[in-house]
């Protein structure tokens, strides 16, 4: 998707609706001239909802849209008529959308599955009419609840791109011409920094049919995790990947200490990250020998599974989708985060979730 159009944090104005006032009504009729209390209920005020949808990707329907406002209900009528409630607003979002009270900024809520719904402002509630209040020791009432009032509140949406796999990794790393090649993604490529600014989504074909779902993550920076560039709307987006795949390119002056780099970030933002199975691909292998590689295995990391690759040369793509599929499958559920619907999502028989890079 273009950059333009990917919104991934949007700050609204939720004000529901207020609910009808109940009625105060005696029966009257040809035949009746002060008859008992019939007066009816008022309807509930409308609800601002948050409805998941699948083949929606991005917050960008709400960017313009600053207030979000519902309607009220009706006044209860004689007759023990209730009031109509007021139309609640739907607002379709995509899996993997966190709400938040924008003033306190605590989570409220998830939305992880498809038609998935969460009410995000209640509606105000409808006032009881005199019929409601009648009693053997009070037979006529003249009194009704007036309905409640609707609720104006600020609520923060931030989207947190759910995948299969992540890529994770410095810019320049490889990771969108990975991407690329082995999906049909087409992200921004490009010999300088920061080349992908937001998440790209790759439906990766594997053997016999089967798929999975990759992120292109933009690059992070040392330091991202203190909110350095942009790193804080950059690391939120790993959350939601079953599986890390760290990108080292072979030319980089010290493997060993950029996967650091990058292990580091993601503890000290979070380090439950680090529970994921992580894979590394040593990319742009393209530019050196064998003998050059068997030189560099001392500074990889011993603690984690690695392979070289090129995505030009298509060298060792084939060998590294066998290895994430058996990562993404045999992961443990409680390292899936969420195990959400997508489209892609229970793709002969296997799970699947989306993210971003560079």
């Amino acid at each position: 998707m273009a950059e333009q159009n990917f919104v991934d944090y949007v700050k609204i104005c939720c004000r529901s609706g207020a609910g009808g006032s109940g009625s105060v009504h005696f029966l009257q009729d040809k035949h009746t001239s002060m008859g008992g209390p019939d007066g009816g209920d008022g309807g509930r005020g409308g609800h601002i909802i948050l409805r998941g949808n699948r083949n929606v990707w991005t917050l960008l329907s709400l960017k313009y849209r600053k207030h979000v406002i519902a309607k009220a209900g009706g006044n209860g009528r004689g007759g023990n008529c209730s009031g109509a409630d007021g139309d609640d607003v739907i607002l379709d979002v995509p899996l993997g959308t966190v709400a938040k009270d924008a003033e306190t900024g605590e989570i409220e809520f998830e939305i992880t599955e498809h038609d998935e719904i969460k009410i995000i402002t209640p509606g105000g509630q409808g006032g009881k009419g005199n019929a409601f209040f009648k009693s053997p020791t009070n037979q006529t009432p003249s009194y009704a609840q007036p309905g409640g009032p609707g609720l104006e509140e600020w609520k923060i949406l931030e989207l947190k791109v759910l995948a299969d796999v992540g890529l994770v990794g410095f810019p320049n790393a490889g990771k969108s011409t990975l991407l690329s090649v082995i999906s049909a993604a087409k992200p921004k490529i490009g010999d300088y920094p920061f080349t992908t600014l937001t998440p790209n989504l790759g439906i990766v074909p594997y053997r016999d049919g089967k798929s999975f779902v990759m992120a292109d993550i933009p690059g992070i920076i040392e330091h991202a995790s203190e909110g350095k560039g942009l790193g804080l709307r950059f690391l939120r987006h790993i959350e939601r990947n079953s599986t890390l795949l760290f990108m080292v390119p072979a030319d980089t002056d010290d493997i060993n200490r950029e996967y650091q780099i990058l292990e580091n970030e993601l503890r000290v933002y979070n380090p439950e990250l680090l529970d994921k199975p992580r894979l590394l691909a040593i990319t742009k292998a393209d530019l050196i020998d064998e003998e050059l590689k068997e030189m560099l295995l001392p500074t990889i990391p011993k603690d984690i599974p690695h392979m070289f690759i090129s995505a030009v040369a298509e060298q060792g793509l084939m060998e590294l989708k066998d290895l994430l599929w058996e990562s993404i499958n045999s992961a443990p559920k409680d390292t899936l985060n969420l195990n959400i619907a997508n489209p892609h999502r229970l793709i002969h028989g296997t799970r699947s979730k989306h993210s971003e890079e560079e």
